[in-house]
């Protein structure tokens, strides 16, 4: 079972609302202050507002090439979700821990500071580094500012293992992901004028059918690779808004809508057809009333990961996790940036299950924490020969 110490920290972890709505930073605060006590040297890289950090921590000689250990401290709300337990204290029963980001991922972060006094101790040749980051839940976005920091460092790390849950599977590869949101300005009035008017609701429907068939052709007839679990690339409209009633004619309609793809596909194509096909809506609409649009904007986005099954971080990630085979998952992660941005090969592996995060009574099983301990234990040994 997973060591006391690692239930501890995690049990400390849990009980910061790191929602990513709110602030980070009590949470960075106690990490930096675990650290201190160790004298493990930190850093912090705040967001432009100073209400959020990401922390770059370093256990062993900085000159050196070294492996990153990285992961996200915010979580996701739990609004609307009934919880048989406070969300943000930790729960131990039959063999699990229940909180909000014990699976996604406050468990790999617990793990990783759990051994931080063994690092301490071992005679690191090459040196590990603590990534936490802030804002992975909207967006991957707190990650690309230390990404940025660490790019321009002269030595570069070696390779990355981000924990998020994988089941402690390693995994080379995720979908990238565009999130986009429109709005369609019409001109209303009385329902039962109707035709006078430009009907906000029915055009913002045209470019949801639109994003729709996109998607029934990316399933019959885009790339594929069987090793994700749905092979191809997607798209799904997750939220339409519009009208106020029956007898008016909606003068606003709203909608968001995604596109996840295949690492090897064009996902601004995706993007560019969705935009072609709005503007051709709002051509019309402006042909009735001038002062009609439809804009389309993007939400979020991040870079898909393929790693190459050969690279030496998925053969030390095999090895450290004591299993041959790799995996693809199609949730985003913070994983493409760092390959992207800062050219640091990297793969997924961490504990707990994914079919786990963001439901109520989340939770990761003891045998996966100490399976993820065993990890690190193989990764300092590594690091000391």
């Amino acid at each position: 079972m997973a060591s006391q110490s690692t239930i501890d920290l995690l049990g400390r972890l849990l009980a910061f609302d790191t929602t990513s709505r709110n602030s980070n930073l009590a949470l960075i605060a106690e990490v930096e202050a675990y650290l201190d006590g160790l004298g493990v040297p930190h850093e912090r890289v705040t967001d432009v507002c100073g209400e959020k950090a990401n922390l770059y921590a370093t256990i062993g000689p900085a000159d050196r090439p070294g492996i990153v250990l990285s992961g996200h401290t915010d979580v996701v709300p739990v609004d609307g979700q009934t919880w048989s337990s406070d969300p943000f204290a930790l729960l131990r029963r039959d063999g699990r821990i229940y909180g909000r980001g014990a699976c996604d991922m406050k468990g790999f972060l617990a793990v990783c500071l759990a051994l931080a006094p063994e690092m301490v101790k071992a005679d690191l040749k090459i040196p590990i580094h603590f990534a936490f980051s802030y804002d992975e839940e909207v967006g991957c976005l707190g990650v690309r500012g230390l990404l940025e920091a660490l790019a321009a460092r002269p030595v570069k790390p070696l390779g990355c293992i981000v924990g998020e849950p994988t089941d402690m599977q390693v995994v080379i590869g995720h979908k990238a992901k565009r999130s986009l949101a429109a709005v369609a300005r019409g001109a209303g009035g009385h329902s039962s004028r109707a035709p006078e008017f430009v009907n906000a609701v029915e055009h913002a429907a045209r470019l949801v059918t639109a994003v729709t068939e996109i998607g029934a052709r990316l399933a019959a007839s885009g790339g594929r690779d069987e090793l994700y679990d749905v092979p191809f690339s997607t798209a799904h409209v997750g939220v339409f808004h519009g009208g106020t009633a029956l007898n008016i004619v909606p003068d606003e309609a709203t909608l968001e809508f995604e596109f996840r793809v295949l690492p090897e596909e064009d996902a601004e194509a995706l993007v560019a057809e969705a935009r072609g096909v709005a503007a051709g809506i709002e051509a019309e609409m402006k042909a009735r009333d001038p002062r009609t649009s439809l804009e389309v904007r993007i939400k979020s986005e991040f870079p898909g990961l393929s790693t190459d099954p050969s690279a030496d971080i998925v053969t030390l990630a095999k090895r450290l996790a004591g299993r041959n085979d790799h995996a693809k998952v199609a949730y985003g992660t913070e994983a493409g940036l760092f390959v992207e941005m800062a050219g640091i090969p990297t793969v997924i592996c961490g504990p707990g299950s994914i079919g786990e995060a963001h439901k109520p009574d989340e939770f990761v099983t003891e045998a996966q924490l100490a399976a993820c301990e065993a990890f690190v234990r193989r990764l300092i040994a590594h690091c000391s020969a």
